[in-house]
């Protein structure tokens, strides 16, 4: 059996280049593009919008940080600024149509390379492998 420092190393390294890979993938997307940019981007179409501290909360960031993403996602037209309904004085932030569009085609991308990426696993590779992942989330 592995010495488990060896393996925990192992997983670190690997996961860093997985993370490396999400962050040139993002910049695929849109080259004006972070992966922290997107990675909003895409929490505010999960949640069907928010306001930038509750970005700040999830991601665990400084408010002027999501401040300037949201800039950013802003002067690129992947967001709009809607008043907030249960205060007037906050905005809720949300994915314009072309963010929407933008999400969508991004979507379809990693679904392809992961279609692809994984042809040669058998189902109970991948059920377990998503069982991991799953796993190692929920750890907060």
């Amino acid at each position: 059996m592995p010495d488990r420092d060896v393996t925990i190393s192992t997983i670190q390294r690997e996961l860093t280049a997985f993370a490396r890979r999400a962050r040139q993938k993002a910049a695929r997307i849109h080259p004006g593009l972070s992966l922290v940019t997107y990675t909003m981007l895409d929490h505010m179409r999960e949640t069907g919008g928010c306001r930038g501290t509750d970005l700040a909360e999830h991601f665990l960031l400084d408010k002027s940080t999501v401040s300037r993403q949201t800039a950013v996602l802003e002067r690129l037209g992947l967001i709009v600024r809607e008043p907030d309904p249960d205060d007037r004085r906050g905005q809720i932030l949300r994915p314009s149509e072309d963010g929407l569009r933008l999400l969508d085609e991004a979507h379809q991308q990693r679904r392809a390379t992961f279609e692809e990426r994984f042809t040669e696993w058998g189902d109970e590779d991948l059920e377990r492998f998503s069982g991991y992942l799953q796993r190692y989330n929920a750890v907060s």
